[in-house]
C-alpha cells in the first residue's frame, strides 16, 4: 500500500486523471490497479468542485481520502498530539498496531474525560 501525505490537489488531479508524470502518480496508479491500500491525506482548504470530484472519482477507484482536520475529543494539549493523532489514525487505515486510542466511541462523554 502507499500513504501520500500532504497530497496536493495536482497529485490528487494527476491520480484521478489517471495520467501521472511522476514516480509519485505512477505508484499511486499501480496501487489502484492492482487493489492496494492507497490512502491520500489532501492538503489544502477549502476544496473546490474540481477538487471534490477528483476526491469521488479516487475514493470510487478504491483510494481512501483521510483529512487531515484535527480531532480534539481526545483532548489535544499540543500540536504535536494533533500531528501524532493524525498518524495514529492512518495507521489505523493500514492495520498496523500502535498504542494510542484513535477512535470515538461516546465512552469519553459518559467518564467526563
Amino acid at each position: 500500500g502507499m500513504i501520500i501525505v500532504p497530497c496536493s490537489m495536482g497529485t490528487l488531479g494527476a491520480i484521478a486523471s489517471g495520467a501521472g508524470t511522476n514516480l509519485i502518480h505512477r505508484a499511486a496508479d499501480v496501487c489502484l490497479k492492482e487493489s492496494r491500500r492507497l490512502i491520500l491525506v489532501p492538503r489544502e482548504t477549502p476544496f473546490n468542485q474540481i477538487h471534490l470530484e477528483n476526491m469521488l472519482r479516487v475514493a470510487r477507484a478504491g483510494a481512501t481520502i483521510l483529512a487531515a482536520s484535527p480531532s480534539f475529543y481526545h483532548k489535544p494539549q499540543t500540536i504535536d498530539d494533533l500531528v501524532n493523532h493524525l498518524c495514529f489514525r492512518i495507521l489505523d487505515q493500514f492495520g498496523i498496531p500502535h498504542s494510542k486510542k484513535t477512535q470515538w466511541t461516546g465512552e469519553e462523554v459518559l467518564q467526563g474525560e
